[in-house]
Protein backbone atom coordinates (compact mmCIF):
# COMPACT_ATOMS: atom_id res chain seq x y z
CA UNK A 1 0.00 0.00 0.00
CA UNK A 2 2.87 2.32 0.87
CA UNK A 3 4.81 1.57 -2.22
CA UNK A 4 1.13 2.72 -4.40
CA UNK A 5 1.11 5.65 -2.11
CA UNK A 6 4.43 6.87 -3.06
CA UNK A 7 3.90 6.16 -6.89
CA UNK A 8 0.83 7.96 -6.98
CA UNK A 9 2.39 11.11 -5.35
CA UNK A 10 5.24 10.91 -7.90
CA UNK A 11 2.70 10.22 -11.48
CA UNK A 12 1.44 14.04 -9.62
CA UNK A 13 4.64 15.59 -8.94
CA UNK A 14 5.05 14.39 -12.57
CA UNK A 15 2.20 15.74 -14.07
CA UNK A 16 2.34 19.15 -12.60
CA UNK A 17 6.14 19.43 -13.43
CA UNK A 18 6.83 22.90 -15.37
CA UNK A 19 9.31 20.99 -17.12
CA UNK A 20 7.41 17.93 -17.98
CA UNK A 21 4.50 20.29 -19.40
CA UNK A 22 6.45 22.22 -21.15
CA UNK A 23 8.94 19.87 -23.11
CA UNK A 24 5.27 17.82 -24.02
CA UNK A 25 3.68 21.27 -25.07
CA UNK A 26 7.18 21.52 -27.64
CA UNK A 27 6.75 18.04 -28.71
CA UNK A 28 9.72 16.26 -27.11
CA UNK A 29 9.54 12.58 -25.90
CA UNK A 30 11.04 13.56 -22.22
CA UNK A 31 11.32 15.68 -19.41
CA UNK A 32 15.45 15.12 -20.09
CA UNK A 33 15.02 17.77 -23.18
CA UNK A 34 14.25 20.33 -20.78
CA UNK A 35 18.08 19.94 -19.30
CA UNK A 36 19.70 19.74 -22.65
CA UNK A 37 18.49 22.57 -23.64
CA UNK A 38 19.05 24.86 -20.84
CA UNK A 39 22.84 23.41 -20.50
CA UNK A 40 22.88 24.99 -24.06
CA UNK A 41 21.64 27.78 -23.67
CA UNK A 42 24.46 28.58 -20.74
CA UNK A 43 27.36 26.79 -23.18
CA UNK A 44 26.21 26.95 -26.68
CA UNK A 45 27.25 22.81 -27.87
CA UNK A 46 24.75 22.95 -30.49
CA UNK A 47 24.95 24.97 -33.45
CA UNK A 48 23.84 24.61 -37.17
CA UNK A 49 25.71 22.06 -39.44
CA UNK A 50 27.66 20.02 -36.24
CA UNK A 51 27.55 16.72 -36.04
CA UNK A 52 26.37 15.01 -33.32
CA UNK A 53 26.36 11.34 -31.45
CA UNK A 54 23.62 10.34 -28.78
CA UNK A 55 24.44 7.61 -26.56
CA UNK A 56 22.27 6.09 -24.73
CA UNK A 57 19.21 8.00 -26.24
CA UNK A 58 16.08 6.32 -25.92
CA UNK A 59 13.14 7.26 -25.95
CA UNK A 60 14.85 10.38 -28.47
CA UNK A 61 14.47 13.79 -26.46
CA UNK A 62 18.03 14.86 -26.84
CA UNK A 63 18.44 13.72 -29.78
CA UNK A 64 15.27 15.84 -30.97
CA UNK A 65 16.95 19.27 -29.67
CA UNK A 66 20.35 18.10 -31.29
CA UNK A 67 18.55 17.42 -34.78
CA UNK A 68 16.36 21.07 -34.26
CA UNK A 69 19.47 22.86 -33.22
CA UNK A 70 22.03 21.30 -35.92
CA UNK A 71 19.51 21.77 -38.54
CA UNK A 72 19.78 20.12 -42.21
CA UNK A 73 23.23 20.48 -42.68
CA UNK A 74 24.13 19.31 -39.61
CA UNK A 75 24.10 15.78 -38.38
CA UNK A 76 22.66 13.24 -34.97
CA UNK A 77 23.63 9.53 -34.56
CA UNK A 78 21.43 8.15 -32.13
CA UNK A 79 22.73 4.83 -30.29
CA UNK A 80 20.81 2.49 -27.73
CA UNK A 81 20.36 -0.83 -26.96
CA UNK A 82 16.39 0.01 -26.69
CA UNK A 83 14.45 0.70 -29.71
CA UNK A 84 13.60 4.59 -30.40
CA UNK A 85 10.72 5.58 -32.51
CA UNK A 86 12.02 7.54 -36.10
CA UNK A 87 12.92 11.40 -35.08
CA UNK A 88 13.47 13.39 -38.36
CA UNK A 89 16.84 13.93 -39.35
CA UNK A 90 18.32 11.67 -36.98
CA UNK A 91 20.45 8.66 -37.69
CA UNK A 92 18.91 5.68 -35.19
CA UNK A 93 21.26 3.01 -34.44
CA UNK A 94 20.17 -0.04 -32.25
CA UNK A 95 22.83 -1.61 -30.78
CA UNK A 96 25.55 -1.95 -27.83
CA UNK A 97 27.86 1.34 -28.31
CA UNK A 98 30.50 -0.96 -26.71
CA UNK A 99 30.01 -3.40 -29.54
CA UNK A 100 32.99 -2.72 -32.01
CA UNK A 101 30.73 -3.22 -34.74
CA UNK A 102 28.67 -0.52 -33.78
CA UNK A 103 31.15 1.89 -32.56
CA UNK A 104 32.33 1.66 -36.70
CA UNK A 105 28.74 2.01 -37.57
CA UNK A 106 28.74 5.13 -35.60
CA UNK A 107 31.42 6.54 -37.07
CA UNK A 108 30.03 5.76 -40.79
CA UNK A 109 26.90 7.63 -40.22
CA UNK A 110 28.68 10.29 -39.00
CA UNK A 111 30.38 10.73 -42.10
CA UNK A 112 33.54 12.90 -40.17
CA UNK A 113 34.48 13.30 -36.83
CA UNK A 114 31.98 14.48 -34.05
CA UNK A 115 31.74 18.29 -32.65
CA UNK A 116 29.56 17.04 -29.76
CA UNK A 117 29.16 13.40 -27.92
CA UNK A 118 26.24 13.41 -25.66
CA UNK A 119 25.92 10.53 -22.94
CA UNK A 120 22.83 10.33 -20.95
CA UNK A 121 23.52 5.94 -20.39
CA UNK A 122 22.48 3.97 -17.66
CA UNK A 123 22.52 0.52 -17.17
CA UNK A 124 19.81 -1.41 -15.86
CA UNK A 125 19.32 -1.10 -12.41
CA UNK A 126 19.44 -3.82 -9.70
CA UNK A 127 18.56 -2.32 -6.83
CA UNK A 128 22.09 -2.86 -4.97
CA UNK A 129 23.28 0.81 -4.86
CA UNK A 130 27.11 -0.10 -5.12
CA UNK A 131 26.58 -2.27 -8.31
CA UNK A 132 24.40 0.57 -10.11
CA UNK A 133 27.20 2.76 -9.64
CA UNK A 134 29.98 0.35 -10.51
CA UNK A 135 28.15 -0.42 -13.36
CA UNK A 136 26.82 3.32 -14.78
CA UNK A 137 30.83 3.97 -13.99
CA UNK A 138 32.09 1.22 -16.34
CA UNK A 139 29.97 2.71 -19.07
CA UNK A 140 30.92 5.97 -18.76
CA UNK A 141 34.31 5.06 -19.08
CA UNK A 142 33.67 3.62 -22.45
CA UNK A 143 31.65 6.25 -23.67
CA UNK A 144 34.78 8.71 -22.79
CA UNK A 145 37.27 6.89 -24.36
CA UNK A 146 34.66 6.13 -27.26
CA UNK A 147 34.29 10.61 -27.68
CA UNK A 148 37.63 11.08 -27.81
CA UNK A 149 38.51 8.78 -30.44
CA UNK A 150 35.34 10.45 -32.61
CA UNK A 151 35.63 13.74 -31.51
CA UNK A 152 37.41 16.77 -33.70
CA UNK A 153 40.33 18.64 -31.76
CA UNK A 154 37.54 21.15 -30.43
CA UNK A 155 35.00 19.07 -29.73
CA UNK A 156 32.87 18.55 -26.53
CA UNK A 157 31.11 15.67 -24.25
CA UNK A 158 28.66 16.39 -22.00
CA UNK A 159 28.06 12.81 -19.74
CA UNK A 160 25.58 12.41 -16.97
CA UNK A 161 27.06 11.07 -13.93
CA UNK A 162 25.51 10.48 -10.38
CA UNK A 163 27.02 11.82 -7.00
CA UNK A 164 28.48 8.80 -5.20
CA UNK A 165 31.62 6.35 -4.77
CA UNK A 166 32.55 6.53 -8.19
CA UNK A 167 31.75 10.46 -8.93
CA UNK A 168 35.45 11.77 -7.68
CA UNK A 169 37.00 8.63 -9.88
CA UNK A 170 35.27 9.67 -12.70
CA UNK A 171 35.91 13.11 -12.56
CA UNK A 172 39.46 12.11 -12.64
CA UNK A 173 38.95 10.27 -15.76
CA UNK A 174 37.33 12.94 -18.05
CA UNK A 175 40.38 15.67 -16.78
CA UNK A 176 42.94 13.42 -18.16
CA UNK A 177 40.80 12.80 -21.43
CA UNK A 178 39.56 16.67 -21.92
CA UNK A 179 41.57 20.11 -21.16
CA UNK A 180 38.79 21.49 -19.84
CA UNK A 181 35.90 19.67 -17.80
CA UNK A 182 33.01 21.40 -15.68
CA UNK A 183 30.36 20.72 -13.31
CA UNK A 184 26.59 21.70 -14.61
CA UNK A 185 23.46 20.75 -12.58
CA UNK A 186 20.58 22.39 -14.50
CA UNK A 187 17.29 23.67 -13.37
CA UNK A 188 15.40 20.87 -14.84
CA UNK A 189 16.99 18.28 -12.55
CA UNK A 190 15.38 17.70 -9.52
CA UNK A 191 17.29 18.78 -6.66
CA UNK A 192 16.60 15.37 -4.87
CA UNK A 193 18.06 13.50 -7.85
CA UNK A 194 22.22 12.91 -7.77
CA UNK A 195 22.21 13.10 -11.01
CA UNK A 196 24.79 15.41 -12.28
CA UNK A 197 26.56 16.71 -16.03
CA UNK A 198 30.23 16.95 -16.71
CA UNK A 199 31.08 19.08 -19.51
CA UNK A 200 34.14 18.26 -20.91
CA UNK A 201 36.03 19.98 -23.79
CA UNK A 202 38.88 19.74 -25.92
CA UNK A 203 39.89 15.76 -26.33
CA UNK A 204 43.66 15.49 -25.12
CA UNK A 205 45.78 13.17 -27.78
CA UNK A 206 45.10 15.22 -31.10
Amino acid sequence: MAKSESSKQWLRRHLTDRHVQETRAQGYRSRAAAKLIEIDAKDRLLRPGARVVDLGAAPGGWSQVAAKKVGARGRVVAVDLLACAPIAGVTILQGDFRDPEIRDATRAALGAPADLVLCDLSPNLSGIASADQARAAALVKIAVAFAVQVLRADGACLCKLFQGEAFSGLLETLKRAFTSVQVRKPAASRSESRETYVLARGPRGH
